[in-house]
């Protein structure tokens, strides 16, 4: 079973994003901010993290720099999801280290599989 953090600030779409994800049967863990999502990242070593770029404690764009200089957190999948136009979010995840990016507002009927398409190629 793949174990997948999200870390986001909004809490309506951590739950739906959990609920989406648990019902695929992966194991779902969810942080509101980038610190809470740091110590997840630790305590959890996750297979793909979800990341919302606009984060109000630690940016998304620092964050994912953080998780990619953490022991044992180098090679995990960090996808951006965020609210950007595609072409900056294009930009922004290469500049970032991020593996991928998923538009926000999800798209529920490809969400799912978008995620199971990424850790796939991980």
């Amino acid at each position: 079973m793949s174990k997948i953090l999200i870390i986001d600030d909004n809490s309506d779409h951590r739950v739906l994003v959990t609920r989406m994800l648990a019902t695929r049967g992966y194991e779902v863990y969810a942080a509101e901010d980038g610190e809470t999502g740091l110590l997840s990242a630790t305590d959890h070593r996750p297979d793909l993290i979800l990341l919302d770029m606009g984060l109000p404690d630690i940016d998304g764009q620092t964050l994912a720099g953080i998780l990619r200089h953490m022991p044992g957190l180098e090679e995990t999948p960090i996808i951006a999801v965020t609210a950007w136009p595609q072409e900056t979010a294009r930009k922004m995840v290469e500049a970032y280290g991020c593996n991928a990016y998923i538009s926000k507002p999800i798209q529920l009927a490809k969400f799912v599989d978008q995620v199971a398409a990424l850790i796939s190629k991980s």
